[in-house]
């Protein structure tokens, strides 16, 4: 009865005078300040706003409040702004860079403050990670109304006692691409039907960015331009609190922290921080929600395990990250269990939790400032007590592998160094939790069943050969990328060039000469070469530029190559002769040209966006190779002999007989067929491949245990793989791992595909090893029946051409550089593949 009162006083918001339903406890207001009601031309909650109009009015803000500035953070892939809307008093703003230097004091663990009470307290306020959870965005606007106009003396308050940081779309692209939808589907009277196309958005929906990536994964990875410009604008500021305001299924109701219980055995955060903050800062939203009648649940779900999430990361950082759920309407009105939710009062929610985050904040500033010094010191005491002292590492075959990884430590401001050869990173220092987080491995956890991955340790996205190290010899700090990658600069030949294909940017370099129109040739064994800089040693892959077979002439081919090098900085050698001094000669059999390659990708309902988006920007970003994406709705039609390969990632295919035999036909005539996790299950399960799949019967003699039917989800959901790191024994004879150095990889394994190794004794490329864990949670039984006996990476003939099985993900969230190559080597080299009968 008490939620049809409230939903009955919520469609009454409705009109144009009734924008009090959010705020009227916060009057007298401003005339003079506009309000989001007055600056729009519609109430909130009326529509979804578009990112534009957000920051036009928290521009118009910042142009008439003395409370507020507005700055611009960064762009997204599609060049919209991302913005953070600062407001405090106007003494306040006025001192910024002094309160700042004061704030910034309690992050350094060499001084030592005690005026905890006399510093506001800084708040960050993050809206809308993903887009298609829209109210948050609406609540941001409010909120920063409330705090530029409101004379309360609450209000006045907390902008004297306090810094707010408002950050009003952290995913602009998605909010938009969902925005564009509700309200084109908008109905006149409203329509509630969960069946109504407002409520159901089409592929890829707006959920994740442009390149369909999660962003709020994407803190600790930092690959989008979303979050290293959030990353960059963290690390000056170190707010003491940050909100991640979210959406959740429309039948929920709203969620708070504190979380379930961190799934590790020994969380590297504080215990303060999920213990007794989340539990005082718990107490305030339960009391500010009651007094509106909002329901709510905490604890029993979500865990912040993994340290990437907006409400995670900022826990690593002696802040106080917090998650906020709220039951969405997914459009403006719908149908639920309990009656209608509607948009406006999903915003309401978000706006009383907005306030009440500033107010127990400034209520316990002294609390956050000790504890965020604490925090700090913390780690460089626990750092010095540790007999590991720093972590080395270096790849001389992959400079720009490393350099990327170098890239990722700085970007979260880990000090790193260079000594001969090698990087060092000195656990003691004030990124200590940071330096765990990168380079530190897990077996034993204390649950089962993750929100998200149960394993991030950085280092070995990158496939990093690390160790840790119990002396130093720290050599020159590392402060910028530049000069990390050195490359000798070539010399004009007039026979050929010689690309060293160990480097990570090798691919883009081929994509580069062979979009320009040059033939190139890879070679199948390792050779020893006489060039103009010396004697030098080629492996597995590396490229050939044969000068006078080029339709071009020495000068404009030298030219080509030379551009090559200077965009990529990767290792290329001028030879005049094709007379080896080791192995094999240039003119050899085994160094044969390579294909173009023409690629396709299947997208669409039914397909996993996450990894086709991660196909797509590793291919946008760093290859600048284009793919074409075939929507599913067209593949029928569509005319795939324009392409040689075509690729296929997690999904569920709801193909024909005839669509299936069209994709078989196809690859049967010589070209090249890459499915990915679940996509691979369907090639086996379709039979389009002659392989297996393993299984385990069940034992129907067996007596079924009896269990208590409310552990049924824990039970079962301690057997799906969450996300773990594994190794596996590579074959670096194959094509397919061409670039590899050593035989030993790990992978990333987030499904329960499990291939069972090819009965051709050459197909198999990539196996999991005798002793496979390196970090994060698997059963017993998934280990020993399902992981070690299966393989990772196999190929499979099909007519006179093949499939490329990857059981697990070579692409995951844009990070995996240690098997990005794998992926990229089928698209470049698929067609050099001799499948032996």
């Amino acid at each position: 009865m008490l939620k049809k009162l409230l939903l009955g006083v919520l469609f009454l918001s409705t009109s144009l005078s009734a924008q009090d339903y959010f705020f009227k406890k916060f009057h007298p207001f401003n005339s003079n300040i506009p309000s989001p009601e007055e600056f729009l031309g519609y109430g909130i909650g009326e529509r979804h706003t578009r990112h534009d109009l957000i920051v036009n009015y928290l521009t118009k803000l910042s142009e008439v409040s003395d409370r507020a500035s507005i700055q611009e953070y960064g762009r997204t892939h599609e060049g919209r702004k991302l913005v953070i809307l600062t407001i405090t008093s106007p003494e306040n703003l006025q001192n910024l860079d002094q309160l700042k230097s004061q704030h910034l004091e309690f992050t350094d663990p060499t001084k030592n403050p005690t005026n905890y009470e006399d510093v506001p307290i800084f708040i960050n306020l993050g809206y809308n990670v993903h887009g298609n959870e829209p109210s948050s965005s609406e609540a941001a606007l409010l909120t920063a109304y409330t705090l530029t106009a409101s004379n309360s003396p609450e209000i006045l308050k907390y902008i004297d006692k306090g810094v707010v940081f408002i950050d009003p779309t952290i995913n602009p692209d998605g909010r938009d691409r969902h925005t564009q939808w509700a309200n084109m589907y908008q109905g006149n009277p409203l329509v509630a039907d969960p069946q109504d196309a407002e409520h159901n958005e089409y592929w890829p929906r707006g959920r994740t960015n442009h390149y369909w990536f999660d962003l709020n994964r994407d803190w600790l990875l930092g690959i989008n331009p979303e979050s290293r410009g959030k990353l960059t604008w963290y690390h000056e500021w170190y707010p003491n609190v940050v909100t991640d305001f979210h959406e959740m299924g429309t039948q929920s109701s709203y969620f708070f922290e504190p979380m379930k219980d961190n799934g590790s055995l020994n969380p590297i955060m504080p215990k303060e921080n999920y213990v007794d903050l989340n539990n005082l800062f718990g107490d305030y939203f339960s009391k500010a929600l009651d007094s509106i009648g909002s329901f709510y649940f905490t604890k029993e779900v979500f865990d912040g395990t993994y340290p990437g999430y907006g409400s995670s990361y900022p826990d690593l950082q002696g802040g106080l990250g917090l998650l906020f759920e709220q039951a969405s309407s997914r459009g403006h009105k719908q149908t639920t269990d309990f009656g209608e939710i509607t948009f406006p009062f999903t915003i309401r929610n978000q706006y009383t939790s907005s306030i009440t985050t500033i107010k127990a904040a400034v209520e316990n500033k002294g609390v956050l400032r000790k504890y965020q010094q604490e925090f700090f010191k913390s780690g460089m005491a626990n750092a010095s007590k540790t007999r590991v002292k720093g972590y080395s590492f270096k790849d001389e075959h992959d400079p720009n592998r490393v350099k990327a990884f170098v890239d990722k430590l700085l970007l979260h401001k880990i000090d790193v160094y260079k000594s001969g050869n090698s990087f060092v990173v000195p656990t003691r220092q004030p990124q200590y939790r940071m330096v765990q987080t990168m380079f530190e491995t897990y077996e034993k956890y204390r649950d089962s069943v993750y929100y998200d991955a149960s394993a991030w340790s950085v280092a070995n996205f990158y496939n990093m050969k690390y160790k840790p190290a119990t002396a130093l010899n720290l050599g020159e700090k590392v402060t910028s990328l530049d000069n990390l990658v050195k490359t000798t600069s070539i010399g004009k030949s007039e026979y050929a060039y010689i690309i060293d294909y160990d480097d990570y940017n090798a691919v883009a370099a081929l994509n580069y000469l062979q979009s320009k129109g040059l033939v190139i040739s890879s070679s199948a064994k390792p050779f020893t070469a006489n060039t103009t800089s010396g004697s030098q040693k080629f492996g597995y892959g590396a490229l050939v530029v044969p000068v006078s077979l080029q339709k071009k002439d020495a000068n404009a081919v030298y030219q080509l190559v030379k551009q090559a090098q200077e965009k990529y900085h990767v290792p290329i050698y001028t030879v005049n002769s094709g007379y080896s001094l080791q192995g094999i000669d240039l003119g050899s059999r085994w160094i044969s040209p390579l294909k173009k390659p023409k690629a396709a990708m299947i997208i669409g309902d039914g397909v996993r966006s996450y990894e086709a988006g991660e196909v797509w920007h590793l291919l946008d970003t760093r290859v600048h190779m284009p793919i074409t994406k075939i929507p599913v709705r067209n593949f029928g039609r569509a005319n795939l002999d324009k392409y040689n390969t075509l690729v296929m990632v997690s999904g569920g295919y709801d193909f024909s007989k005839k669509q299936q035999e069209k994709i078989k036909n196809w690859v049967s005539k010589g070209n090249t067929l890459i499915t990915i996790g679940t996509a691979s299950k369907w090639a086996v399960d379709k039979k389009l491949v002659d392989e297996k799949l393993i299984k385990k019967e069940k034992d129907s003699t067996k007596a079924i245990k009896r269990k208590a039917y409310v552990n049924a989800p824990e039970d079962l959901g301690k057997e799906s793989v969450g996300g773990a790191i594994f190794k596996v024994d590579l074959d670096i004879t194959h094509p397919l791992a061409f670039g590899y150095n050593d035989t030993s990889i790990p992978i990333y394994k987030n499904n329960s595909v499990w291939l069972a190794p090819s009965k051709n004794e050459y197909a198999t490329v990539a196996k999991y090893s005798k002793d496979p864990h390196i970090d994060g949670f698997i059963t017993k039984k998934n280990m020993e029946e399902y992981l070690k006996p299966s393989a990772s990476l196999i190929v499979s003939k099909l007519g006179s051409g093949r499939v490329v099985l990857f059981a697990d993900n070579p692409n995951f969230r844009g990070s995996w550089y240690g098997t990005n190559r794998l992926f990229l080597n089928a698209l470049f080299l698929g067609d050099k593949i001799r499948i032996l009968d």
